[in-house]
């Protein structure tokens, strides 16, 4: 998988590393019609990035010239700035690292977080950005106490309610967990009359009502009340769940030379999430406003 950089703005490209030609295992030869990459995921299980550019801009205007067949064949003052345009970022070492959330901004599958480390005491200090794989294979994962104003359309969410053939509750919901479903999650139907646990989309919640669907059985529609003082824990794998002021504890490798964004890239494979205080959450600023904030 190629993937060239961009701005932090732009989430379906990754930050680009330089390199020179002598650091990589085979030397890179820009002539070639195609490089391989190796898969987003190793046999192993270890994550893989395959190649990176410093400059967008440079590749794509070599791959324009190449396409039209004017640099093969040509001098290294083409050759050499290609290769040393290029890094493979598996060969950067893996290192661990915590702070607190800036700000996140994407989705899962090339999103970024942007953070400061615990470590870091200088008020003014430029934040590290959190790279997630493109391919969707960083694996996040955010935990923690919340409120229902947290509640977006699209979560998924568990909850304990006896309902009528309408969907309604006669109680309000006092507890809500936001989760993520598995890969094989079949939805089970809802039975009128019977207290259970339900697992529904999230389609609206306005002040004290929450609405949800079901994907199965004949009670689709769910109108919920849900009390003031409802108690929401979150153990999901969803950037939308992070916020300015969480703590994070990531392993990912670390660039901090050209191409890099604030402090330093980490492209991350492993990210925990845990959510701050409720009463500290004040909303989700972009890691475009977090940044420029500092």
């Amino acid at each position: 998988m190629v993937l060239r950089a961009g701005s932090l703005w732009v989430m379906v490209v990754a930050a680009a590393i330089p390199m020179t030609a002598a650091a990589q295992v085979v030397p890179y030869n820009p002539y070639a019609d195609s490089q391989d990459q190796p898969p987003p995921i190793a046999a192993d299980g270890t994550i893989q990035w395959g190649v990176f550019y410093k400059s967008a801009a440079m590749q794509k205007t070599y791959e324009r010239l190449w396409n039209m067949g004017a640099c093969r064949g040509t001098s290294p003052s083409i050759m050499i700035p290609v290769a040393e345009n290029r890094l493979l970022v598996d060969q950067l070492p893996e290192a661990d690292f915590i702070g607190q959330v800036l700000g996140a901004a994407g989705p899962l599958a090339g999103g970024m977080v942007a953070f400061v480390e615990s470590s870091v005491e200088c008020p003014d200090a430029a934040p590290l950005v959190a790279q997630l794989h493109p391919a969707g294979v960083s694996r996040l994962v955010v935990v923690g106490d919340s409120t229902v104003a947290i509640l977006r359309p699209g979560m998924m969410v568990r909850l304990s309610a006896t309902l009528d053939t309408r969907g309604r509750a006669a109680d309000p919901v006092k507890a809500i967990e936001i989760f993520t479903p598995a890969r094989d999650f079949k939805p089970s139907p809802v039975v009128a009359g019977k207290s259970g646990t339900i697992e529904a989309v999230v389609t609206q919640m306005h002040r004290n009502l929450l609405e949800l669907r079901v994907d199965a059985g004949r009670i689709r529609k769910l109108r919920l009340q849900v009390a003031p003082d409802a108690k929401v824990t979150i153990d999901a794998s969803s950037i939308d769940l992070v916020s300015a002021g969480d703590r994070i504890e990531l392993k990912g490798r670390l660039w901090t030379g050209d191409g890099s964004m604030g402090a330093g890239t980490v492209f991350a494979s492993d990210v925990l999430i845990r959510k701050a205080a409720p009463a500290a959450i004040k909303g989700r600023p972009t890691a475009a406003a977090a940044i420029e904030a500092r």
